[in-house]
């Protein structure tokens, strides 16, 4: 065996070299990946064409048809009214103005439970009724329907009279 010299040469371990090489190839391939500068654009804007040119003949368009929604048939959606008060007859006043505009009211009663505003709930199918029941008694929250209620009809539940 041979004898060891003193003034060695410390290798760097192979981790270490492979760090270092990933990182120049990744400099390497940010600057050769790199676009080039964003430069600055003038945006003109068009000139619109003179009328006072040679008039061309123009046909004149029809205009798009537009769809008019159906209209909310009010007879025909049931609703029940609840009262989440204790107001007596909260609900039968506000059974009473649904009607009044053409509401099918189905039903009066109490709701026990805890609902932060007066709302219209509504089940998927009669959402367009829902929002238009609101319109037509003021009132400002609508949402989807939840277990207890029926989902063939729209349900009010009061926390305060309508106005």
């Amino acid at each position: 065996m041979g004898r060891r010299d003193q003034r060695g040469v410390v290798l760097p371990s192979p981790v270490m070299m492979l760090s270092v090489v990933a990182v120049v190839m990744a400099a390497v391939a940010f600057v050769v990946t790199r676009g080039p500068q964003p430069a600055e654009r003038e945006i003109t804007t068009v000139a619109q064409p003179s009328t006072s040119a040679t008039p061309t003949p123009s046909a004149t368009a029809a205009p798009a048809p537009t769809r008019t929604p159906k209209p909310v048939v009010r007879k025909k959606v049931m609703v029940e009214v609840f009262n989440n008060t204790s107001t007596k007859g909260l609900a039968a006043t506000a059974s009473q103005k649904a009607a009044t505009v053409g509401w099918q009211v189905v039903g009066t009663d109490n709701w026990y439970g805890s609902v932060p505003a007066t709302t219209v709930y509504y089940p998927a199918k009669l959402k367009r009724e829902g929002k238009q029941l609101a319109l037509d008694l003021g009132i400002k929250r609508t949402a989807k329907a939840v277990d207890p209620m029926k989902l063939d009809r729209l349900t009010i539940i009061l926390t305060g009279p309508l106005h």
